[in-house]
């Protein structure tokens, strides 16, 4: 991960959060690239989930809901991990995440843990002048529950019956014991979820499994290597109590398998927890037949920042080749699905001190912002290449000499190398058709 977590920085893609005053750990800050490419992941999730069905409407929780919103869900009571400390380094550890529970990773010291305790992942926060029990609220620790607690608002805004989804995107935080593995285990971060109600008609095993093959074919749609993605189907014994169905989907990263989206079949354990807690009416009114029932949920929860460091590292690879003059070279190259790459179109001036070039170029790459996620730059052209390598841009254009004559220019595509001439008239659509 140390060349992933240094390429990220180099080239403006994640930051470590307040570095300049040491860092806070379990946050990261997402640069120029990086911040375009989460906004890329995040436009392709929305895209197929909820652009392309009518089955799906959008939703906004707020991120600070009522504490018995918490209550109800199970978080306050249950939403743990059991951790232990190292009496002889002080360092802390989950339990589950040590493979010898005899002997401390960090120092090496045997039997020098201290008992197991439980630990409650939710960040705690005040709301209002009064710090006091009666102002404690949480930052949520998913976005989930806001959809369960204004389920009749919004089928009853929305018009809609069951079978339909509601979709949302946004900030979670959880107080991670350990926090690490670069992205992948953080405090602060987004999830898009997913919850799909149901009728209890018999078909509701067909739609988790239709909602299983879909989320597969977004992965492969968008380049993820199939022989490092699983869907790892949950024994009984493995979800829980409520569920009828569950399956993981995870990636082999460079530590080992890690999961990157739950995809669960929840039944009516969440709105039947917060009837009972509540008090109020969250079941269906069917209008056809005159009678309420409460839906069954099917859930896709993905972590976008998984997810992202999913793309970078699958995307990464170092390549190595013989040039013209027979010298062996290597280049660093990220390749990103077009949908993905933050840089689709870079577009160079031959020559920085040639001021017919540069207007040219800099004429080309504003006209094809329009179209395209379009940079410009000048310089050594093998340079700019490579730069624009490392941050999996797929065409890389470069306005020269010829250019002036006949209006001609070079089009370098990044997986292949490969240079050829276009046109003017013909480059978007050369383009077009590529991306």
């Amino acid at each position: 991960m140390e060349e992933i977590t240094a390429l990220a920085k180099r080239r403006g893609f994640i930051f470590q959060s307040s570095e300049i005053y040491g860092g806070i750990n379990g946050f990261w800050d997402y640069g120029p690239l990086g911040a375009v490419l989460k906004a890329n992941v995040k436009r392709a999730w929305w895209r197929d989930t909820v652009d392309l069905r009518d089955d799906v409407v959008a939703f906004d929780a707020a991120i600070i809901m009522h504490p018995s919103v918490w209550q109800a869900s199970g978080h306050v009571d249950a939403f743990s991990d059991v951790m232990v400390d190292c009496k002889v380094c002080k360092h802390r550890f989950r339990l589950d995440h040590l493979a010898d529970r005899s002997k401390c990773p960090d120092c090496g010291s045997t039997n020098s843990f201290t008992e197991p305790r439980s630990f409650n992942l939710m960040l705690r926060t005040s709301v209002g002048p009064m710090e006091d029990t009666s102002s404690q609220a949480y930052l949520r620790p998913e976005t989930a529950q806001g959809i369960f607690v204004n389920f009749k608002n919004i089928y009853q805004t929305a018009r809609k019956r069951p079978p339909f989804g509601v979709a949302q995107i946004g900030k979670s935080f959880r107080n991670e014991i350990t926090p690490g593995n670069f992205t992948f285990r953080v405090r602060e971060f987004e999830q898009a979820e997913l919850e799909y109600f149901v009728p209890d008609d018999g078909k509701d095993l067909e739609v988790f499994a239709q909602w299983v093959e879909r989320r597969k074919a977004w992965y492969a749609a968008y380049g993820i290597a199939a022989d490092r993605l699983r869907f790892y189907e949950l024994t009984e014994e493995e979800r829980p109590h409520y569920a009828r169905a569950g399956v993981d989907v995870e990636y082999l990263f460079p530590w080992g398998w890690g999961e990157l989206e739950s995809i669960a079949h929840r039944g009516t354990y969440d709105l039947d927890a917060h009837m009972r807690l509540s008090g109020k009416d969250l079941r269906f009114f069917d209008e056809a037949t005159k009678t309420h029932y409460t839906p069954l949920l099917i859930e896709s929860s993905a972590g976008i920042d998984r997810t992202i460091l999913t793309f970078l590292v699958d995307a990464c690879e170092r390549e190595r080749s013989v040039d013209p003059n027979g010298k062996e070279t290597e280049r660093t190259v990220l390749r990103f699905h077009p949908q993905i790459a933050p840089v689709q179109v870079a577009v160079f001036s031959l020559a920085r001190n040639k001021p017919e070039l540069v207007e040219r170029a800099r004429t080309i790459e504003t006209a094809l912002r329009r179209a395209f996620r379009t940079s410009y730059d000048e310089g050594n052209i093998g340079q700019l290449y490579r730069r624009q390598d490392e941050i999996g841009t797929p065409f890389c254009i470069t306005v020269d000499y010829e250019t002036i004559g006949d209006g001609s220019v070079t089009v370098r595509e990044r997986d292949s190398m490969r240079q050829e001439r276009v046109k003017g008239d013909a480059l978007e659509a050369h383009l077009e058709a590529r991306l």
